[in-house]
């Protein structure tokens, strides 16, 4: 009996349906399995706002189609998802709707939740966590409690953002142009006591240890050397002129200290306000340190391009030179790097050059490059290469590099100055005064001082009840939960009010997530011993700083402790490009927001995941594009129509291929059991009587498989592993547009399908599940999701190719192997990615190129 298939494809009912079956199939479930290789596919868990929006899908869609496409390779997957659900919004919220954060929370969570399964995403949800759950912030203390152990959280002075109307330190991003985004109050600067953790105290090994990442991008790890900035240079001492003190600098250009005509503190210096006090500039200084710091770090990094200052009235002495030189304070410097004072060399830093030109201040050359003049008066930029030193007293005539060793020596001989290495890093603040964050697990007692919590007394809980009223921590609002009793002596005792950094919460999540409901331990060892480190994880390039470099940071520490295996965390890193529209991203502001509520309502998840994934390179940003779903759209209806216009014989074949199976002898089922190949080679077909379409349609489908499992594997390009499945759909129905109906081959058809759809299941996880078993093949094989990646056969592939000679100008310099009907344009492409073409025409311009298809491509350069 034939086989009819509605050709309309209803992917609202399907999707549903397999939602529900592969939940209770536990089709995603993972465990250790030993008898394969593991692989830990991981996204960066999101803040849960209560909406996915257009990138959440582009990062989770790229997630989902490697963890099921290493599924099918045969590897042990792991792909859970969690919620970085402690923080700032959720509090906003409970002020703006007086409700409490936890509800805010997990309602969000809920919703967004559902989003995801919507997508089809194949995470394993017995994993899942939200930091904000005891059973989870518990262990974040517990992470507190070993750094404070090592001596590696330590408490501080710190200046700190207080709103003087709301009685309440601010985070950076509650800043708002120098005010309080609450009640417009411009914003302080006060000192208040702190808690850090040291991540300084590894600041060598982080950056050392870069080197182990090769599988990060390139651009990633360059931001990471510059944040942790180490630099190697001098501190000198410049006596200050009426005082009993020394301003002490780091500097990398000593060799130009002969130069110095000024020097400059940061506005947040302490000696700043000090050295003014009783002069002339007295409220000039006062002022101008109010308004500048009043800008966070961020701001007035961005802002150095209008360089501005205002002269102390102070003077220090050039200790090799014993010159009178002016200290002004300029918003150029910074405190948080070297010593947040610096000596001014006009001549030959480009940022001095520019201050002292705009306030006239003098110039003076010390290194004269060729060319450039003696006469600082004469300089039209800072001259920062090497050259012969002028106007150095003992060392006018040296070359400069020579000069810079010897003068490190003399000034350390002298006292002047000693070598030292500097780091940009800072330690790590972790306090904040928000209630929805983990409670920092520190208690205060008058005689015994600070008193660790101790660790069979976690989790220290937040309060249900307290205050959310501006000008008040509304821990501290709790009086339940600000008093206690220490662990130590039994006396009355303080909690401490401040909670930890969400950045704490999301340094270790990824070894929650291998045994998340430990009551016991933060993590079973075994197991993250298996599972780690992380193979592959994915995110935005906005997180390559902050919460990469704390989660490198972490793992150290865990791994100095023997608790994890390796130092570092993740192997292979991707950051995915940002999804825009009309040229910018997102924004409710510019009104160029897309829904995925409403893309996946018009169009359906494997539409709207096949659009993300085929659009752009997954580092690239992605520009949307309605077009761009209607044709995903067609795509997976075009799929659908091929595999319901298949199925009548495809399914004949399949059900007598079961009755044969069925009924022959042992020997016979053996034989027909060859039929299938090897692994991953799926059905094969018989080649007799096959004429040139059957053998052109056979090239295709493992010329495609190569090209998918290539692309994927090795590259992550999945826009151009898409464009190769669109490629062979086009030659199935060519095939059967080209062969009369009686005549086409339904094994081959079957064949060709079976590859389509296994190498369709990790991009449209729904079509490709509902084709599956459209088609027979689920009652029979199992789920498509558990079908082995299919494998090209490299003799069907090397018999549609031929040999290409490349040459450059007409020497034999490489040969590819492409298919005979590759064309010209694509030829001259391969000849010219080819490294060891490269290697001859690097620095060369290619003045011709002749291609004689089948043949060869000979470059001409010159």
């Amino acid at each position: 009996m034939t086989t009819v298939i509605d050709d309309r494809y209803n992917f609202h009912a399907v999707e549903k349906k397999w939602r529900r079956r592969w939940a209770e199939e536990r089709l995603y479930e993972t465990d250790i399995d030993r008898t394969k290789p593991k692989f830990y596919c991981l996204e960066m868990y999101p803040y849960p706002s209560g909406k996915l929006h257009m990138g959440h899908v582009r990062n989770y869609s790229i997630g989902d189609a490697t963890a099921r496409f290493h599924r099918m390779r045969g590897f042990n997957v792991l792909y859970p998802m969690g919620w970085d659900s402690f923080g700032l919004p959720a509090e906003n919220a409970a002020i703006a709707n007086n409700t409490h954060p936890a509800t805010w929370t997990y309602n969000n969570i809920a919703a967004m939740r559902e989003q995801m399964q919507r997508l089809g995403l194949s995470y394993d949800w017995r994993r899942e966590i939200a930091c904000s759950h005891p059973g989870y912030y518990k262990w974040s203390q517990w992470l507190f409690l070993l750094l404070y152990k090592r001596g590696l959280a330590v408490r501080k002075k710190a200046p700190v953002n207080w709103c003087p109307h709301c009685a309440t330190v601010l985070a950076n991003e509650q800043v708002e142009e120098g005010r309080c985004w609450r009640c417009g109050t411009p914003v302080e600067k006060r000192e208040l006591e702190q808690w850090f953790f040291r991540i300084t105290a590894y600041a060598d090994r982080l950056l050392k240890d870069l080197d182990l990442l090769e599988g990060w991008p390139e651009r990633v790890r360059v931001m990471q050397r510059n944040w942790i900035g180490r630099s190697e240079g001098m501190e000198l001492e410049f006596p200050i002129v009426g005082r009993d003190q020394k301003l002490t600098v780091f500097t990398t250009r000593h060799d130009t200290i002969y130069g110095a005509t000024f020097m400059v503190l940061a506005p947040d210096h302490p000696l700043t306000l000090e050295l003014a006090r009783g002069t002339e500039q007295e409220q000039a200084v006062r002022e101008f340190v109010e308004r500048v710091t009043r800008l966070t770090v961020r701001d007035r990094a961005e802002a150095v391009d209008a360089k501005e200052g205002v002269f102390t009235g102070a003077y220090a002495i050039n200790p090799v030179t014993g010159e009178r030189i002016p200290i002004w304070t300029a918003n150029y410097v910074l405190m948080d790097y070297g010593t947040g004072a610096i000596q001014a060399v006009p001549a030959h830093d480009e940022r001095d050059f520019e201050f002292a030109r705009q306030y006239g201040l003098p110039v003076r050359v010390v290194i004269q490059g060729e060319g450039v003049p003696a006469d600082g008066d004469r300089l039209a930029e800072a001259y920062t290469g090497p050259g012969r030193m002028i106007n150095s007293g003992p060392y006018d005539g040296m070359d400069s590099r020579e000069a810079y060793r010897k003068m490190a020596e003399d000034f350390e001989r002298r006292g002047i100055g000693r070598r030292t290495v500097n780091y940009r890093l800072r330690d790590w603040l972790i306090s904040r005064q928000r209630y929805w964050g983990a409670p920092i697990p520190i208690v205060y007692c008058d005689r015994c001082g600070i008193v660790p919590v101790p660790e069979d007394q976690l989790p220290v809980l937040l309060p249900d009840k307290v205050r959310f009223a501006v000008g008040a921590s509304p821990l501290a609002t709790s009086e339940s939960f600000v008093r206690t009793s220490c662990p130590r002596c039994g006396g009355p005792a303080r909690r401490e009010t401040d909670t930890m950094d969400t950045f704490v919460d999301s340094s270790w999540y990824y070894y929650r997530y291998t045994s998340p409901r430990d009551d016991k331990q933060p993590f079973d060892r075994e197991k993250v011993f298996y599972w780690l480190p992380v193979d592959q994880y994915i995110g935005g390039v906005e997180h390559a700083v902050l919460h990469l470099l704390y989660s490198r940071f972490i793992t150290k520490v865990l791994y100095d402790e023997g608790l994890v295996p390796s130092p570092e965390p993740f192997t292979r890193l991707l950051t995915q490009g940002m999804v825009i529209k009309d040229g910018a991203k997102m924004s409710k502001s510019k009104g160029n927001v897309v829904s995925p509520e409403d893309i996946l309502e018009e169009y359906g998840a494997d539409a709207t995941r096949l659009f993300i994934l085929f659009a752009a390179p997954p580092e690239r940003d992605l520009e949307w594009s309605e077009h761009g779903i209607e044709g995903a759209s067609r795509f997976v209806h075009r799929v659908w129509r091929l595999v319901a216009a298949c199925a009548g014989p495809v399914r004949a074949l399949a059900q007598a291929e079961g009755e044969t199976a069925a009924t022959a002898p042992d020997g016979a089922v053996a034989d027909a059991g060859a039929k299938q190949g090897d692994a991953g080679s799926g059905p094969v077909p018989s080649r007799e009587g096959w004429g040139e379409a059957e053998e052109q349609l056979w090239r295709e489908v493992h010329r495609a498989i190569h090209r998918v499992t290539t692309d994927v594997s090795e590259r992550m390009q999945f826009n151009t592993a898409i464009a190769a499945l669109m490629e062979l759909v086009n030659a199935i129905y060519a095939y059967r547009e080209r062969v009369p109906a009686e005549r086409q081959r339904a094994d081959l058809l079957a064949a060709a399908l079976d590859r389509l759809l296994r190498m369709l299941a990790p991009f449209t996880p729904f079509l490709a599940e509902e084709a599956w078993e459209a088609l027979g093949w689920r009652d029979t094989r199992g789920s498509v999701h558990r079908q082995p990646w299919p494998e090209p056969d490299p003799q069907v592939l090397e018999s549609g190719t031929v040999e290409i000679v490349v040459q450059i100008n007409g020497k034999v310099r490489d040969r590819l192997r492409v298919p005979a009907d590759t064309p010209e344009e694509r030829l001259r492409e391969l000849a010219l990615a080819s490294p060891k073409v490269r290697e001859w025409v690097d620095g060369k311009s290619v003045a011709r190129i002749i291609t004689v298809p089948g043949r060869l491509v000979n470059l001409v350069v010159r």
